[in-house]
C-alpha cells in the first residue's frame, strides 16, 4: 500500500501546488494514506459519521464562507468537531486566510495548514494527479522495454537470450528505449500501465563481451524516452524443433500485469533470425489490430469463402451431364 509523508509532498511538490505552510511543522511528520482528496463541507456542518477524515482535507471559498457566518462560539465549536480526528493535512485555497480558530487547534493537534494561491478545481486535479501517481498499483519486472513505431514492446525471455541486444539494433534503427533489465510497470488507469526505469540504471544497457553502456550518451536525446505505455509483450524463446509455433496467428494470446490483459507474442530465436525486423512488423501490426484490421483473421475468412466458392462449382460441374 502506497503512502507519502506530508513533508514529501510539500518539499517536492510546493512550488506545483504553490503552498504556504500556515501553521509550524510538527505536522508535517504525518502520512498520507490514500490518494483521495476530500472536501468536508458536511463535517463542518456538523455530520461527521461518514467523515473521511484520512484523505488528504481541501476547503475552498464555500466551506470558508461558512465558517466565517458563523459567530466565533460556534465557529470554534464545529472546527473542533472534525481537529478530534487524525487528519493527514489541510489545504485552503485562493490564498484564503483560514480563520484563526482552525490555525490554532491545528498547532495543538500538529495537523500542518496549507494555503495556495490556486484555485479549488486546480489544486484539485493537480493533487489528484500527485496522489495517483504515488498509489498507483506497480511491480518491477526483468525485460527491455522499447518505443518502437509509438508502440511499447516489452521484451521478456530467459537472461542472455538478446534482448539487450534486440533493443540496441533498434535504437541504432531510429526507436527508442525506455528501460533495459529492471522494469517498473504503474498501472495508470483500468486499462494501461506504463513502464519505466529505474533511476540508478537510467538508460544503460548491459551488452555481453563489452559491458555497460550509455544509449543517450551514444546515440542523442533522441533515442531514449522516460516512460511507455506497455502494450504487447514479445516472449523470446529458444527454437525448439519439435515444438510447435503459431503459424497463421488467428487466435491471439494474451497475457496479464497488474491486472491489466495486454498481447502476448511467443517468438522463437534461431542463429540468423532477424528479431529486429520482426519487431517492427509486429508493432505495425499491433497498430493495424488497434484500428480494427486483423490481417490473419482476413486471410482466414478469404480463404474459407474461396474453398466454399469451388466446392459450389465443383458440385455443380459433376452434376452438368450437358
Amino acid at each position: 500500500m502506497g503512502k507519502v509523508i506530508v513533508e514529501e509532498m510539500y518539499k517536492q511538490r510546493k512550488d506545483f501546488f504553490e503552498l504556504t505552510l500556515l501553521t509550524n511543522e510538527d505536522g508535517l511528520k504525518k502520512e498520507i494514506k490514500d490518494e483521495q482528496i476530500h472536501r468536508p463541507g458536511l463535517a463542518l456542518a456538523g455530520f461527521i459519521d461518514r467523515f473521511a477524515y484520512e484523505r488528504t482535507q481541501v476547503l475552498g471559498e464555500t466551506e470558508l464562507a461558512y465558517l466565517k457566518s458563523l459567530d466565533s462560539e460556534k465557529r470554534k465549536k464545529l472546527i473542533e468537531n472534525i481537529m478530534r480526528f487524525a487528519l493527514p493535512c489541510i489545504i485552503v485555497t485562493k490564498n484564503i486566510m483560514p480563520p484563526p480558530e482552525l490555525v490554532d487547534l491545528a498547532n495543538q493537534k500538529k495537523i500542518a495548514i496549507f494555503q495556495s494561491r490556486l484555485s479549488t478545481a486546480e489544486l484539485t486535479n493537480r493533487l489528484s494527479a500527485y496522489l495517483s501517481n504515488i498509489f498507483a498499483p506497480s511491480i518491477t519486472l526483468h525485460g527491455t522495454l522499447v518505443d518502437v513505431y509509438g508502440v511499447g514492446l516489452f521484451y521478456t525471455g530467459k537472461s542472455g537470450i538478446g534482448k539487450s541486444e534486440c533493443a540496441l539494433d533498434l535504437v541504432e534503427r531510429g526507436h527508442r528505449l525506455v528501460a533495459d533489465d529492471i522494469i517498473k510497470v504503474i498501472k495508470k488507469a483500468p486499462e494501461v500501465i506504463v513502464g519505466t526505469g529505474s533511476e540508478f540504471l537510467g538508460h544503460h544497457m548491459e551488452i555481453r563481451g563489452i559491458g555497460i553502456i550509455d544509449i543517450e550518451k551514444l546515440f542523442g536525446i533522441r533515442a531514449i524516452r522516460i516512460q511507455k505505455r506497455i502494450e504487447v509483450e514479445v516472449m523470446l524463446v529458444w527454437w525448439e524443433d519439435e515444438k510447435e509455433f503459431e503459424r497463421l496467428g488467428v487466435e491471439d494470446k494474451f497475457t496479464t500485469i497488474l491486472g491489466v490483459e495486454i498481447p502476448l507474442i511467443i517468438l522463437p530465436v534461431s542463429p540468423g533470425k532477424n528479431i529486429t525486423v520482426i519487431s517492427e512488423v509486429i508493432a505495425m501490426s499491433h497498430m493495424l489490430k488497434t484500428y480494427g484490421e486483423h490481417p490473419a483473421k482476413a486471410f482466414s475468412r478469404r480463404l474459407t469463402g474461396e474453398i466454399y466458392r469451388k466446392s459450389l462449382v465443383r458440385d455443380y460441374l459433376e452434376s452438368d451431364i450437358e
